[in-house]
């Protein structure tokens, strides 16, 4: 098996952009995409298979197992179609990361995306009771353009690295002319302790970045009913942090 992408849908796509919010630190991202999904009502046209994700299946409620797996949603937008990209894991291997990250890009070059924004968890490794959003770019024209909106893009907290797909698919889609914008929020760090604080100010800064109106009131409901598939996938996030090369450096962020 290679990694895959399982097309549910044909949609043909207006300016599309990319929103990415996999599991990482905090749960961020992954809280953060699944309300988007949820409050718009996206459609799934789309998922992601790949041998580079842990060998197991997942047991749902009613007894049918489920191999690990990602998922594109899609969303009709008044200016810009808007795609997310959410799902269970990510890669297990630094190899598998730019595997995984160059068939998404390749899928959603081909639907007209041009720019990526990408949404994750910036470890304080303490409780952060007023979580500030952090932002990193692949050009500084994108700091101009969203600097009005709050987001602190190094002078407070500068980024040292970014590891996982929330780096590496704003990296790897600049060299394909990509623009690309990460959003951090900040939380504890703790791998399996989601933080909805981080989140929703996440999500505060994406709406506003992308015109979008949301009920952000739903959100603490969304996550007790995220919580149990988030449980189910936690021993994985735990084994893939401790998979990841162990560097001398201060890594601030993963996934």
């Amino acid at each position: 098996m290679e990694t895959t992408i399982k097309v549910l849908e044909k949609v043909k796509l207006r300016k599309p952009i990319l929103v990415e919010g996999l599991p990482g630190i905090g749960n961020v991202g992954r809280v953060a995409a699944g309300y988007l999904v949820s409050e718009l009502k996206m459609k799934r046209f789309a998922e992601l298979y790949s041998p580079h994700f842990l060998p197991l299946v997942i047991i749902h409620d009613d007894s049918v197992a489920q191999v690990l797996r990602c998922e594109f949603y899609y969303y009709k937008g008044k200016e810009n179609d808007i795609i997310v990209l959410t799902g269970d894991t990510q890669s297990i291997s630094p190899e598998g990361h730019y595997d995984v990250c160059e068939k998404v890009l390749d899928f959603c070059e081909k639907l007209g995306v041009k720019r990526i924004v990408t949404l994750g968890g910036f470890a304080e490794g303490k409780i952060v009771e007023e979580p500030k959003v952090i932002g990193a770019v692949t050009d500084k024209k994108l700091i101009k353009t969203y600097g009005h909106l709050g987001i602190d893009f190094g002078k407070q907290q500068p980024v040292g690295t970014i590891v996982g797909a929330s780096g590496l698919l704003i990296g790897l889609g600049k060299i394909r002319g990509m623009d690309g914008i990460c959003l951090m929020g900040e939380t504890l760090g703790l791998p399996l302790l989601t933080d909805p604080k981080a989140a929703d100010k996440v999500l505060q800064a994406l709406a506003k970045m992308l015109n979008l109106r949301m009920d952000l009131n739903k959100l603490e409901k969304i996550i007790k009913e995220m919580e149990e598939k988030i449980k189910k996938t936690e021993k994985i996030h735990k084994k893939i942090l401790e998979e990841l090369p162990k560097s001398k450096e201060d890594i601030k962020y993963i996934g």
